[in-house]
């Protein structure tokens, strides 16, 4: 097992509950966690979420400030939140920008302080937020805005509409530039459209929706490939061409690339599959789910013989936990008593968090690392690999935002 440093926990129950966010939104080197609380009273599966409360806190506990007010119940997590934490404006600084009030904000990340706000291209383009660079400015500040599940809005920088699309979307369409043309390309559930909106492919004989889209050189020929994870998961390459196929699973929930093993040529694809889906919403509990892990040909390596009740796991990756550049498949929101954990490309458990609840992941404090943020509606967590104390002073050189910290979703997408 690695060894497990507790930097600090603190209070966050001014924040109400909510879903966590990572930014490094005052400059100084270290992150700060941002909650962002959304609208109670909506059947989140088929409805999208508004944010109604962000609140925003450094890693000692300190609460930075808040906007909007906190209720006793907000909104679950049963879609997405419409709220990521960007150089929205090209200034240097971190905003956050969300949807509140049928509004698209963008907030001062040092104050809250509202910079603009925009009206929103259609009455439920706020299912989530998409950054992406469609009009080649060489930078990821014009905007993709959709509803749950069939319309999607293209806009610029300043809020001018592009374009529009309409089809099977899944959850969070994943933006890259794969043909390198300087625009992005948009893989909008099973379609991939170019930075104008046109069609390119789409892939065949997928069930459901796409639930997840990851990009990267998954079979290392040096070209980038498209991992789609729904009804199956299945390769593409950026052509359109099927590459191979995974039945192996019931439903292909989540998915995450990553050199799980090192000694495997190409990257490998952890997923989790739901073995038997529960409902929540019928208080059907005793669902079932597992983990798997394929190699870059497709071909399946091993499958987690779950002995513990759980169908809501959450997969990720997880890079360089302790400075030692491995990589790690995250998992939580497991159930049944199983805690977060971290999980080596054999399946065996090498982190276990003791404490349960959602989890956030990042380079907290610029040191090239990969730390943890395990939260509940009361309290956070924040765990490292390798000891870090809060008293010294940060850098005061900005962590730059990475890609995933931009793009955060309930549906973990990525690019490797």
């Amino acid at each position: 097992m690695n060894q497990l440093y507790e930097i600090s926990n603190f209070d966050i129950t001014a924040a109400g509950g909510g879903k966590g966010l990572l930014g490094d939104i005052d400059g100084d080197g270290r992150m700060e966690v941002v909650f962002v609380q959304a609208d109670g009273d909506i059947d989140d599966r088929y409805v999208p979420h508004q944010i109604t409360c962000v609140t925003v806190y450094r890693l000692d506990g300190t609460l930075m400030w808040q906007v909007g007010e906190p209720v006793e119940i907000p909104g679950n997590f049963g879609s997405d939140f419409p709220a990521q934490i960007c150089d929205f404006d090209g200034d240097g600084a971190l905003e956050i920008v969300c949807v509140m009030k049928k509004k698209f904000c963008v907030l001062d990340g040092k104050t809250g302080t509202c910079k603009k706000q925009y009206d929103l291209p259609g009455e439920e383009a706020h299912d989530c937020i998409i950054l992406a660079d469609l009009t080649g400015r060489g930078a990821r500040r014009d905007v993709i805005l959709k509803d749950r599940y069939f319309h999607m809005w293209a806009l610029d920088n300043d809020f001018n509409l592009l374009w529009t699309h309409e089809g099977n979307l899944g959850h969070f369409p994943w933006v890259s530039d794969v043909n390198g043309d300087g625009y992005d390309e948009i893989m909008a559930g099973y379609d991939l459209l170019d930075h104008n909106g046109k069609l390119l492919w789409s892939c065949k004989d997928l069930e459901d929706h796409a639930d997840c889209l990851w990009v990267g050189d998954v079979n290392g020929d040096g070209k980038p490939e498209i991992v789609v994870g729904g009804s199956v998961t299945c390769l593409y390459d950026t052509e359109g061409k099927e590459l191979w196929r995974y039945d192996g699973s019931i439903e292909s929930q989540h998915v995450a690339l990553g050199k799980f093993c090192p000694e495997l040529p190409g990257l490998q694809v952890a997923g989790l599959d739901r073995i038997r889906r529960g409902d929540g919403y019928k208080g059907q509990w005793d669902g079932k789910d597992g983990m798997f892990l394929l190699d870059c040909e497709g071909k399946e390596m091993w499958k987690e013989d779950r002995q513990t009740d759980g169908w809501l796991t959450i997969v990720d990756a997880l890079y360089n936990w302790n400075g030692e550049n491995q990589d790690y498949i995250l998992a939580y929101r497991r159930g049944g008593g199983v805690t977060p954990g971290l999980y080596d490309g054999k399946g065996n458990s090498v982190v276990s968090f003791p404490e349960d609840g959602y989890v956030l992941h990042g380079d907290l404090f610029g040191r090239g690392k990969e730390e943890v943020i395990i939260y509940s509606k009361e309290k956070a967590y924040v765990y490292s690999g390798t000891a870090y104390d809060l008293n010294d002073q940060p850098s005061g050189e900005p962590i730059p935002q990475t890609r995933r910290l931009y793009s955060s979703t309930l549906y973990p997408g990525g690019e490797v």
